[in-house]
């Protein structure tokens, strides 16, 4: 097998290639896991961006790889990421790995076994090159932390990378991993990926197991992949997803995955015609209407949706409640160190009643009750993934920016984050078991995108 590319150009070039390109380069010899690995951990010495890691498995990593090569080279059975090198967000357990979930209390704290979706990553034969960065203990969606700092955005520099996967967002868009773990809670994956310029799938619910990752809000917690290519997005999905006996969401028998076969023709498509109610800027709202325009016939029939009568802000703010009385739980044992804006939080819940949170719980069923009515009606809601763009560093967060990303978390639904450029993003919503679909009018759509480019 060759070494590391000969030139700068050549390094970035395979640093930036999609993880299928790079299974493709792996398997005709061109380059080497070792190689590959080797060009991730010194361009995260080297760069800006490396405040994304908290934690860098450098030496394990290399081993991990060149075992990776060895296996190839011996033509043993290899695995559907062999020596590919990936980025898990640090509120996922990975065997001997400090996992914080950005609470300084935790930074000690390393993990004794895998969460079950890095089993079934590291089983596939990815290399591990460490932990990213996060918001503290999974509240927020700007990418801050009161010890690591603000993380700075790729895509728009003094900007947002967005929360609280944003070290997960920031290692891709940078050229850092090969693709990246995260968690989507209310967006927290999907918001990163579009402020930063890539691709997040938030998975149907249970549909890959978070056993082993800190729960902000399990009724709504995903596993979430974010890569480069909506390929590689199914890829990870299909190693992935799968039974686990430990994740009370997770069913032997669920919701199928549906095939990827939607006709265009036939296809009924929600197209949010209530922006400006729900509080989306002049600039997204122009972004989302050049896509529609870029995307013509490939939306089949356009039926104009209101999400007003959802009352997503409400919805979000009951989620967010059920989230601080939860991670004030969870949290209870790591509390010394954590911020002044954390602690306010949690005792913003303990403020609460009981009657309180079973009046939030229900509020989010009949959220999930008009959700699925809104699916008989249409097959795909088109909507933008948040209604502002990357805030500045010093800009307060904006209190509806999960507000759009809510309609997807609240149903369990499968919500697609595709980027629009300067940090704007289009998110494609469907029914359970729709990912699939959801992925291939994805790669319709960044094709048509692309082209009007």
């Amino acid at each position: 097998m060759t070494e590391a590319p000969s030139t700068r150009t050549d390094c970035d070039a395979l640093r930036d290639a999609s993880v299928c390109r790079q299974l493709s380069l792996l398997a005709q010899g061109r380059t080497s896991s070792a190689a590959l690995t080797r060009a991730y951990l010194d361009a995260a010495e080297a760069s800006a961006p490396g405040a994304a890691w908290v934690h860098r498995n450098a030496e394990s990593a290399l081993q991990e790889a060149e075992a990776s090569d060895r296996r190839r080279g011996e033509g043993k059975a290899i695995g559907r990421l062999e020596g590919i090198p990936l980025a898990i967000q640090d509120s996922i357990d990975v065997a001997g790995m400090p996992c914080s979930a950005g609470l300084a209390a935790r930074a000690g704290q390393r993990a004794e076994r895998d969460a079950f979706a890095v089993a079934r990553l590291r089983g596939a034969g990815a290399v591990l090159l460490g932990k990213t960065h996060m918001d503290e203990a999974a509240l927020g969606a700007l990418g801050r932390h009161p010890r690591w700092g603000n993380l700075d955005n790729p895509l728009c520099p003094g900007h947002s990378s967005g929360g609280a996967s944003s070290g997960a967002a920031v290692t891709v868009a940078a050229g850092l991993a090969s693709a990246a773990v995260g968690v989507d809670t209310l967006g927290s994956a999907r918001i990163p990926a579009s402020f930063c310029g890539i691709y997040a799938l938030r998975p149907t619910l249970g549909e890959i197991s978070t056993a082993g990752s800190w729960p902000a809000l399990p009724r709504l917690d995903t596993i979430a992949p974010m890569a480069r290519s909506l390929d590689d997005l199914t890829l990870l999905l299909q190693v992935m997803r799968g039974h686990d006996p430990a994740d009370p969401r997770s069913r032997r028998r669920r919701v199928p995955l549906l095939a990827p076969d939607w006709e265009p023709s036939a296809l009924r498509c929600g197209i949010v015609d209530d922006l400006e109610a729900l509080g989306v800027s002049a600039p997204v709202s122009k972004a989302y209407a050049d896509a529609l325009d870029c995307a013509g016939g490939a939306l089949g029939q356009r039926r104009s949706t209101s999400l007003a009568p959802l009352e997503l802000g409400a919805s979000r703010r009951r989620a967010l409640l059920m989230m601080e009385a939860q991670i004030g739980v969870h949290a209870a044992a790591w509390l010394d160190g954590a911020s002044d804006a954390l602690l306010r939080m949690i005792d913003f819940a303990r403020g609460r009643d009981a009657l309180d949170y079973a009046a939030a719980d229900l509020a989010l069923d009949a959220a999930v009750v008009a959700t699925r009515g809104l699916f008989e009606r249409i097959d795909v809601l088109i909507l933008p993934t948040a209604p502002e763009l990357p805030p500045a560093h010093a800009d307060p967060e904006p209190s509806h920016l999960t507000d759009l990303c809510a309609f997807a978390s609240l149903a369990g639904c499968p919500a697609l984050a595709l980027p629009l450029g300067a940090g704007a993003g289009l998110q494609l919503v469907g029914p359970p078991g729709s990912d699939l679909r959801l992925l291939e009018l994805g790669e319709i759509l960044a094709a048509l995108l692309d082209c009007a480019c």
